[in-house]
């Protein structure tokens, strides 16, 4: 499955939010899986948005042929548009679903990982960082993917209220931070906390 990350600032969010609904002709599209974002709480005007494919191959199918078209109305409402594009490795928690009418709000972690700590930041994701987002009550799924580049990594996790989030938070990133050792593996990291816009998801 491919994961495409999307982060815009928007300068006219009347008509980017009538633009971004149009983006339910993608229901049409061979190998699309789902789409949704919202606004990011840190940073006032950014948006992220996440939409799910089940190869390269349909994207880029897609992209030759429709994404202009669906795309054409939202021009001049958003500037600085980031696209990056992952491979799925793995759940976060079980049963990944690309499903974001449950969810509240979203958490998106980006790591750029030294090349020859990448196995070792990969085996930690799985059995330090996975279990603990998993125990988290709020926590509803979530997904660790990979850039092609190698060294790049995206973590996506759902999360049913704001609250749930918070305690996972306070209560043990720090400690499990040290135990995974993950000053040692990444080289750069940033994140994000997304409200989600329901009226975006498709």
């Amino acid at each position: 499955m491919l994961v495409k990350w999307m982060r815009c600032t928007v300068v006219d969010r009347p008509g980017f939010a009538r633009a971004q609904r149009k983006w339910a002709g993608l229901l049409g599209e061979p190998g699309f899986r789902g789409q949704g974002g919202g606004w990011s709480r840190a940073k006032n005007g950014v948006v992220h948005l996440f939409g799910f494919w089940e190869s390269r191959a349909f994207y880029d199918s897609f992209m030759a042929r429709s994404h202009d078209r669906l795309h054409a109305s939202q021009v001049g409402t958003y500037k600085e548009m980031q696209v990056r594009l992952f491979e799925y490795r793995f759940d976060v928690k079980t049963g990944f679903r690309p499903v974001f009418t449950d969810a509240d709000l979203l958490r998106v972690a980006h790591c750029r990982v030294r090349p020859e700590r990448i196995e070792h930041y990969t085996l930690m994701q799985e059995k330090v960082w996975n279990p603990a987002m998993a125990g988290s009550p709020g926590m509803l799924r979530g997904v660790f993917a990979q850039a092609n580049t190698e060294d790049e990594f995206l973590v996506l996790s759902m999360w049913d209220s704001t609250a749930e989030y918070g305690k996972y938070r306070v209560e043990r990133v720090e400690r499990l931070a040290l135990r995974a050792q993950t000053g040692a593996d990444v080289t750069h990291v940033a994140g994000d906390v997304i409200d989600l816009e329901p009226s975006w998801t498709v």
